[in-house]
């Protein structure tokens, strides 16, 4: 068996790197992005674990009008423009300052979720916004993208047996033909940039799940 890879091994590998969980809801990923800093960590790493939205302090503010089910129907067009507001925002204050330290970040979601949810789950041309998020977000796409995926009907059986009662999200609301649509649209991306973006299959246990991120991390890394 080899020896386990140096701190200055990962560093120089992963230091100054973006890496970002995705997936709909319930498919687990808040948990392998923690799973997957503490795996880091323990590996020598410095890591800002952070999450869309809602990643600094004016995020927070943005995450509970965008999620919140008492924010009602918000017009598909200004959810959208809040997350990128959000994402703005993240970049500026967080993400890049991190990466510039070295640091290795993990995030709970990023630019792919817009292109999933808005794009091809609401059906929002964004072709309008592409100078600005060519300029502002596009330079900056992660290292690795890791997406977790699950059956739409899997993923919602799991958010309601986690949270009996009210949504806890507006997006939870939306409904399975809604998800189906944004799945879609993470399988689109996966395709669209498989140097960047794997599939993870999300039906194994949170362990098994991990392991399966952690053998990806390493292939990345040209382990």
């Amino acid at each position: 068996m080899s020896a386990p890879a140096s701190p200055n091994h990962w560093a120089s590998r992963l230091g100054g790197k973006l890496l970002t969980l995705e997936g709909i809801d319930g498919t687990g990923k808040t948990t392998q992005s923690r799973l997957l800093a503490q795996r880091l960590r323990e590996a020598g790493l410095t890591v800002l674990e952070t999450r869309e939205p809602g990643g600094t302090p004016a995020g927070q503010t943005l995450r509970k009008v965008l999620l919140d089910p008492a924010s009602g129907a918000l017009a598909p067009q200004a959810e959208l423009l809040l997350f990128l507001a959000d994402r703005v925002q993240h970049l500026t204050e967080r993400i890049l300052p991190a990466l510039a330290a070295g640091q290795v970040v993990v995030c709970d979601r990023f630019h792919d979720a817009t292109l999933a949810y808005q794009a091809h789950g609401r059906g929002l041309d964004l072709a309008p916004l592409a100078p600005f998020m060519a300029q502002h977000i596009e330079p900056h796409l992660p290292f690795f993208t890791l997406w977790i995926d699950l059956p739409v009907e899997e993923a919602l059986g799991r958010v309601s047996s986690r949270q009996p009662g009210p949504r806890e999200t507006r997006l939870e609301d939306e409904g399975a033909a809604y998800m189906e649509r944004v799945r879609k649209g993470y399988r689109a991306l996966a395709l669209a940039h498989p140097g960047r973006m794997v599939r993870i299959d999300g039906m194994g246990t949170p362990e098994q799940v991990a392991e399966d991120i952690w053998r990806r991390v390493q292939a990345r890394c040209g382990e």
